[in-house]
């Protein structure tokens, strides 16, 4: 059976291999031990199908051996080559035979009709995301408790750390640095720990393999010079980001966020981040979405190598008709990554209650963007998942995992604000299907009507979705939709309503049926 990873030691010049498509090609190499390999030695893969040519960095993985991964993206023959600043790595050449991709593998996420998402395939990502920041500095166990209970989430999406986390409630030595030297801040950062990178990429490799998109956080402030990651030179950071992108692009889960809480960052300037998003863009022969998450202050999210806008504001999808706004100034998709979250913190941060953790995510979905989760139950050995991971305790993630169900049923294209100024309690698909989110309100019944402009009438029918208890009740009638004679909107002809128990977190389904 064909692996998804393929690793080739060559001993020869030539050689062939097959893979999947978004797979990953690996050729390894035996090459120079002595001096600075990491900054001495230069090594780049040429790959090309047709008149298509990608380049791709190679890079030192200790002991002497170099790699080159390459995540071919259409079937066929690639031919590849390779060259270097040394004579034992120069002129590796070879063929890789693609074919089709293994089951579940839809390929990397990208960006679909503007403001949402789809895997290269085409099959839609309805980005359902929690953050778990130092999840990979923990001990083996809990990591593998981590995965266990994303096995069993809704989750397929989440915001990690790269480098290790020092911080209220996490503050604590990780069992790997990511740069040779000594604990806690005296390190080379011209060399890399290999061992340190090979168990990331192990784990982004088990979030693959589970459907999970590895987002991860390529600078933090976490950490006020305790190891001084935040705080390296500029040759540093350049450095770190080449090294991060040869390593981890043809991981096909992979997202890069340059930062999270950018502004909290002081030793980094604007042209700092620009020159970031610049590298990162430029290294990456696959193109892999990318996004900065902010503190107080806003990033310039119209930056066009931005893929999509992280944004943290929990005001934002606390009511209606204020999520829309940012679709509407930066014209991309949205993603509120940080709304506060579910737990018992004393910190504002983080002690939203279930039921508005809930609230926030319909909130989002309904002005057509997307919302991220996580948890902060405090417990006596400080194991909070938003950090450290382990278990889930609170009582939001079955019902986040309903309303990925609603998504998964709904319009392929993603959920579109219907009438965004005006309706805002509707999205859906024009015509063929409305989600109405009816938030804190507790009404007793719901009188049918849609917005829209639609001379012909039409019929729908209806179900009752209560978010909170997670269930979906159907009524049995058929309503027809008529144009109302203020032009704006369809209403039920004759006049209907649908009774509704008078509690909050309610919305209601429509859906269109077509004319026999």
């Amino acid at each position: 059976m064909v692996k998804s990873i393929l690793i080739l030691l060559l001993t020869a010049s030539v050689a062939s291999a097959d893979v999947n498509r978004w797979g990953i090609f690996e050729l390894t190499l035996q090459g120079p031990k002595e001096g600075n390999p990491y900054t001495d030695v230069d090594l780049v893969g040429t790959f090309t199908q047709g008149d298509r040519t990608l380049k791709v960095n190679g890079f030192y993985d200790g002991g002497g051996t170099y790699r080159v991964r390459f995540m071919p993206d259409t079937i066929g023959e690639w031919k590849y080559t390779t060259a270097s600043n040394r004579k034992e790595l120069r002129d590796k050449s070879g063929t890789i035979n693609v074919i089709a991709p293994e089951k579940n593998n839809h390929g990397p996420v990208r960006v679909r009709n503007g403001y949402h998402f789809e895997y290269a395939d085409g099959t839609p990502h309805f980005s359902i995301g929690t953050t778990c920041y130092a999840w990979t500095h923990q001990p083996e166990a809990m990591e593998e408790q981590t995965l266990a209970t994303l096995k069993t989430s809704p989750f397929n999406k989440i915001r990690m750390c790269i480098f290790p986390k020092w911080y209220n409630y996490n503050k604590g030595e990780p069992p790997r640095y990511p740069y040779e030297g000594t604990p806690p801040n005296k390190w080379d950062t011209s060399r890399f720990n290999p061992a340190f990178f090979q168990h990331l990429e192990k784990r982004i490799a088990q979030l693959r393999d589970r459907n999970i998109e590895a987002d991860l956080i390529l600078f933090h402030p976490y950490d006020g010079g305790h190891w001084g990651f935040d705080r390296m030179s500029q040759e540093a950071d350049d450095r770190y980001l080449k090294y991060v992108v040869a390593r981890l692009a043809a991981y096909r889960n992979v997202w890069w966020s340059f930062a999270n809480e950018f502004d909290f960052m002081k030793t980094k300037t604007a042209a700092d981040w620009s020159r970031y998003i610049d590298i990162v863009a430029k290294a990456d022969p696959h193109n892999h979405l990318r996004s900065i998450h902010n503190g107080t202050v806003l990033f310039n999210q119209t930056h066009p190598l931005l893929t999509h806008a992280s944004i943290q504001n929990g005001s934002a999808v606390s009511d209606f008709g204020r999520a829309v706004l940012y679709r509407d100034v930066y014209r991309k998709p949205i993603v509120f990554d940080e709304v506060k979250y579910e737990g018992d913190l004393p910190q504002r941060w983080g002690n939203l209650t279930p039921e508005e953790m809930v609230h926030r995510f319909w909130q989002g979905t309904i002005a057509g963007t997307y919302v991220g989760h996580s948890e902060t139950y405090l417990d006596a050995k400080e194991e909070i998942w938003w950090s450290k991971g382990g278990v889930l305790r609170g009582k939001s993630v079955p019902r986040i995992a309903f309303l990925r169900k609603i998504l998964e049923e709904g319009p392929r294209e993603g959920m579109e604000p219907i009438d965004k100024w005006q309706y805002d309690r509707f999205a859906g698909k024009r015509d063929e299907y409305y989600l109405v989110y009816l938030g804190n309100e507790k009404p007793k019944e719901w009188a049918v009507e849609v917005p829209g402009k639609n001379a012909k009438p039409f019929k729908v029918k209806a179900e009752v979705l209560d978010t909170w208890n997670m269930t979906v009740k159907a009524d049995e009638r058929e309503f027809t939709l008529k144009r109302h004679a203020d032009g704006y909107r369809l209403v039920a002809d004759p006049p209907a309503t649908i009774p509704l128990p008078g509690n909050p977190y309610m919305a209601i389904r429509l859906k269109v049926i077509p004319p026999k």
